[in-house]
């Protein structure tokens, strides 16, 4: 299965997205921002950094890039796609995702191994939890704090489209302690945590996140 990662001008991760598919069995394949062209994948990864220096809103610029435009009309039509950290923010922007990333309660960074619970298993890029399982994956941003209108909040709880939930403490001030959401459909999810981050027990604080990139390599044999 061929899963891209797309690189913009700041990103941080894209080389551990492209590492976490490689170790979960996948093809990855290196998508550039600045080209339409995503290369006959079959689902997409938006990862964490600082695109174009989060100038103006984080990810705010990255949603004008050639490489969005494919991934919006695909999106539309079910391909999958999953935004960390700043590609969440990306997807917000591209109008993907509703709600909007801002600056963390208390206006300050935040690095931690963080547990979280899955909340629903129903995306192809959570399909391999378990509906309660509780995780510890890194997170690291100033602009993680989750914030959407009370009517898109109970939008998001009722349809079940809340993924994934901070447990024991809210690191940043999200609203209903929300880690990530998904779409209506299911295909796009974002989170602010680093799934690629906690791949191996050597590197990372557990190998919590590497069923983000099993599960959708599973979903898409499925189909």
């Amino acid at each position: 299965m061929r899963i891209g990662v797309v690189t913009f001008p700041g990103s941080l991760d894209d080389s551990s997205a492209l590492r976490a598919i490689r170790l979960a069995g996948g093809t990855p394949v290196p998508l550039f921002h600045a080209s339409d062209d995503l290369k006959e994948v079959e689902a997409v990864v938006l990862p964490g950094g600082f695109s174009y220096g989060d100038y103006l809103r984080c990810g705010a610029i990255s949603r004008f890039a050639p490489i969005m435009s494919s991934i919006i009309v695909a999106a539309e039509h079910g391909f999958p796609v999953l935004g960390i950290c700043n590609g969440f923010q990306i997807l917000c922007e591209s109008h993907l995702l509703p709600g909007a990333l801002t600056r963390n309660q208390g206006l300050h960074f935040v690095c931690t191994d963080q547990p979280l619970i899955i909340e629903n298993t129903s995306t192809p890029w959570t399909s391999g939890y378990r509906k309660g399982d509780r995780l510890v994956i890194p997170i690291k941003n100033g602009e993680g704090s989750f914030q959407a209108s009370t009517e898109t909040l109970h939008q998001l709880e009722s349809e079940g489209r809340v993924v994934l939930r901070y447990a024991d403490s809210n690191p940043n001030g999200s609203k209903n302690d929300i880690a990530g959401i998904s779409n209506a459909r299911g295909n796009v999810v974002g989170v602010m945590p680093h799934p690629e981050q906690a791949i191996e027990s050597l590197t990372g604080p557990s190998v919590d996140g590497l069923a983000f990139f099993t599960s959708i390599l599973h979903s898409l044999v499925g189909r």
